[in-house]
């Protein structure tokens, strides 16, 4: 026996609900009520305690916020329970306590065990906890897509395992294909910025430009360009230090620190202080003594030279064509010249690459295909399982010549495909089959997509058989069926009733239905009710027993609670479905 999970659901103030407990027990849990009342009681409410989409207009009127607590009892060792730890949560003699607090200003937290959540993880905990399943899953059921995933889910590792080695080679073969169109269809302006990065490489090479030699040149060309006015000066300045040869009277620098340095020299022994002074003019003189010569060397070696000049000039104006195209400075052209030779060499190895990424392409192709086959083959074998155990669940619920099947086929394509089988098929992220679930409902009709060949009613119990099927190979501890039993009546919905009773063995089922065959066989009955004082509506819940319960089911039956035809089809109802669980 699986123990329960959910232990019960406290609501405030969401939508027409003041304040409602609800209680879950093991087994068989049915929700009546009148029409919307218990989808809104239960569905919604446990939508958002499993991290469902909220929305500001669940909170009622009036009210500030809405807030739905649960208590699920959880193993300690369970996935929910890990995951749960993990973030932090405090589990409660195997107690796991979690609310959700929607505002009416559309603001929404979460907290598990104590701790303030993520909304998120609820949604990771909803996996290992519950499986919900309303009308919408049904309509679900229709599409192709979701029929292969249910497929998947059923065969296991059996497909997983090589889907997911399908999957990253897909990837890779749509990002080797998006490179590989790239290169090919831009050719034309790959080919036009290799000439032009080929022709200003060429134009660096050929000026020979140094680093820095931008910057020398132009001090050159400044010196050359005042040669004469720097060498008067050089002239002059050596004058005033070491004194002219044709102006012997005159009084250089030179001489004059010299006659200083003679008249402290003669006295310094008398003196510690002007001592020190003597030889700080002693080194002035010789200091005096070198600038003059420097510059005397300085004005010899300076030459106003034309045709240097020129040469420098010329030299400056093929540098600044380079630092016009690509770069302020010989350094920045320098850079570029570096990074252009790489592009090209990138470019001129483009057509390498382009026929790396074909042989890329073809080798991915392959091995897809061959990953594609595997996936065939493994939901080939499981489809045939799963058909079976449907085909005998639909037995069980009042289709007895029923039979389910699936049809796994791939499209042949003349271009664009891998080789499955010895054929060019589509494909896409998850393989090339073309999965679909099939149903003959009675001997001698022609198996017929659901879509097509399946009522209400039946598609009702296909999808509850499916769901049974599940609950054998992949179980959730708890089962939310909102309305699944739609467009079922009669003894059809006598045998759905059963069948949620005898799953009800292995898992909690809770079932919001309008149906009283189904309900009959719940282990517990909770009917959700109205009231309206004049101006503010609420609802409640109530947990039928005994008489009362004899009473809801009159009232679902026909409508009158104190029918006497409709109690004695009640009590009837309760008699059979509690022999025949």
């Amino acid at each position: 026996m699986v123990v329960h999970v959910l232990e019960e659901m406290r609501i405030r103030a969401l939508g027409v609900i003041d304040d409602a407990v609800v209680e879950l027990s093991p087994g068989f849990t049915a929700v009546t009520g009148e029409t919307g009342a218990g989808k809104t009681m239960v569905v919604t409410s446990l939508g958002l305690l499993l991290g469902g989409r909220a929305d500001a207009a669940l909170v009622r009127i009036g009210a500030k916020a809405a807030v739905v607590e649960g208590r699920i009892s959880v193993d300690a060792r369970s996935a929910a329970a890990v995951r749960a730890e993990e973030a932090g949560a405090e589990l409660e003699d195997g107690v796991l306590l979690i609310s959700r607090t929607l505002s009416a200003e559309g603001r929404s937290r979460a907290h598990v065990g104590g701790r303030s959540v993520p909304v998120g993880l609820l949604g990771e905990l909803a996996d290992d906890l519950v499986a919900v399943h309303g009308q919408t899953d049904q309509q679900g059921l229709l599409r192709p897509a979701r029929q292969r995933q249910a497929l998947d889910r059923y065969a296991g590792a059996a497909v997983a395992g090589p889907l997911e080695k399908y999957a990253g080679a897909y990837r890779r073969l749509r990002a080797v294909t998006a490179e590989w169109e790239e290169l090919t269809t831009r050719a034309r302006e790959r080919a036009q910025e290799a000439d032009l990065l080929r022709f200003g490489l060429e134009e660096v090479a050929e000026a020979e430009p140094r680093p820095g030699e931008d910057v020398e040149l132009a001090a050159e060309a400044e010196r050359l360009g005042h040669a004469e006015a720097l060498a008067s000066a050089a002239a002059l300045a050596h004058a005033a230090l070491a004194g002219n040869p044709e102006d012997p009277e005159g009084v250089d620098a030179a001489t004059l620190v010299a006659g200083a340095h003679r008249a402290v020299e003669a006295v310094r022994s008398h003196d510690s202080a002007l001592a020190g002074l003597a030889d700080r003019i002693g080194e002035i003189g010789i200091l005096v003594s070198d600038v003059a010569g420097d510059l005397a060397g300085y004005a010899d070696n300076l030459d106003a030279d034309p045709i240097r000049l020129g040469a420098v000039e010329e030299r400056r104006a093929a540098l600044a064509q380079l630092t016009r195209k690509y770069g302020e400075t010989i350094a920045d052209v320098l850079a570029w010249a570096e990074q252009g030779a790489a592009r090209l060499a990138e470019l001129d190895g483009d057509d390498d690459r382009i026929g790396e990424l074909a042989a890329e392409r073809d080798a991915l192709r392959a091995e897809l295909g061959e990953l594609a086959q595997t996936l065939t083959d493994a939901r080939t074998e499981a489809a045939g399982r799963f058909a079976e155990a449907v085909t005998a669940e639909l037995a069980s619920l009042a289709m007895p010549h029923a039979r389910v099947t699936f049809a796994i086929h791939q499209t042949e394509t003349e271009t664009d495909g891998i080789e499955v089988g010895g054929r060019a098929v589509v494909f896409g992220p998850h393989g090339a089959d073309e999965v679909e679930l099939l149903l003959a409902p009675h001997p001698g009709a022609p198996p017929r997509p659901i879509a097509k060949g399946a009522s209400g009613g039946e598609l009702s119990r296909v999808m509850l058989a499916v769901e049974v099927v599940f609950a054998g190979s992949d179980p959730v501890p708890t089962y939310l069926f909102d309305e699944v039993d739609a467009g079922v009546g009669g003894k059809a919905a006598v045998e759905v009733g059963r069948r949620l009773a005898k799953l009800a063995r292995s898992a909690q089922v809770v079932v919001v239905t309008h149906l009283p065959q189904v309900a009959a066989f719940a282990d517990r009955h909770l009917v959700v009710e109205k009231t309206n004082d004049g101006s503010v509506t609420r609802s409640g819940v109530k947990a039928m027993e005994g008489e009362d319960r004899v009473r809801e089911l009159s009232r679902m039956l026909a409508g009158q609670e104190d029918s006497e035809l409709a109690r004695a089809h009640a009590e009837e109802l309760l008699e059979a479905a509690r022999a025949g669980r």
